[in-house]
């Protein structure tokens, strides 16, 4: 047995509907702008080659299904905001994957939330440094339970929406990412082998906005556990 200086973190892992395994998790890459409708109100517009932005996996809130997980205002901002997200999961790993094989390297498909510290990320943007303090902040990624692949159901025309207090902020269908999940999982494994294991949160549309202490958010994609998140 390893025997470390220090104690070792536990595994950040996702439960799995239908089974009591759970699924471990590497890495968490975020889609930026994969939405025509978001880019446009983010002040862009036309399909832009992707980027993308890392989160480490200790970021990961579950919310578990039927209950009501809580993430803590976070510390330094004002303006703490809402990006309802389909996330695909990574079962094989690879590099150079092309979009007509991305599906073979997807485990399932789970419902989460891109919690985004926005007035601290448009300082660094107007800057030019990188967003790290307004996306990768401790209790950043809500996701719900992992549904297998091929229990999701027809998932690339899913719709997908986030209600606050139980009023609509967020609904769209993942028909209208700007670059699907086979290309998105293609540009991604050309920069990085992708790993079992890593969270690929493909993108928000419109309807970004702040969130306070009490606020309860439900997130929903058609054919997956919808997910309960409150701010305390």
């Amino acid at each position: 047995m390893t025997q470390y200086v220090i104690p070792a973190l536990e595994q950040v892992s996702i439960p799995v509907v239908g089974t009591t395994a759970r699924f471990p998790v590497q890495r968490i890459y975020c889609v930026g702008r994969n939405y025509v409708d978001h880019a446009q109100e983010m002040g862009f517009t036309g399909r832009e080659p992707p980027f993308f932005f890392i989160k480490p996996a200790n970021t990961v809130v579950v919310a578990n299904a039927g209950e009501t997980a809580t993430v803590p205002y976070p510390t330094l901002t004002k303006d703490f905001q809402h990006e309802i997200e389909l996330v695909a999961c990574i079962g094989t790993g690879g590099k150079n994957i092309k979009a007509s094989d991305a599906k073979k390297h997807i485990y399932g498909y789970a419902v989460g939330l891109d919690m985004t510290r926005r007035d601290l990320q448009g300082e660094q943007k107007k800057l030019g440094r990188p967003w790290c303090i307004g996306k990768s902040f401790d209790h950043a990624s809500p996701i719900g339970p992992i549904t297998q692949a091929d229990q999701a159901g027809d998932i690339e025309n899913a719709e997908l929406f986030i209600q606050v207090n139980g009023k609509d902020r967020q609904r769209s269908t993942v028909t209208k990412l700007i670059w699907n999940i086979g290309e998105i999982i293609e540009h991604i494994s050309v920069a990085w082998e992708l790993q079992p294991g890593d969270l690929i949160y493909t993108g928000t549309p419109a309807g970004v906005a702040a969130v306070s202490v009490g606020d309860t958010m439900h997130g929903h994609v058609d054919g997956l556990t919808d997910i309960h998140v409150k701010v305390v």
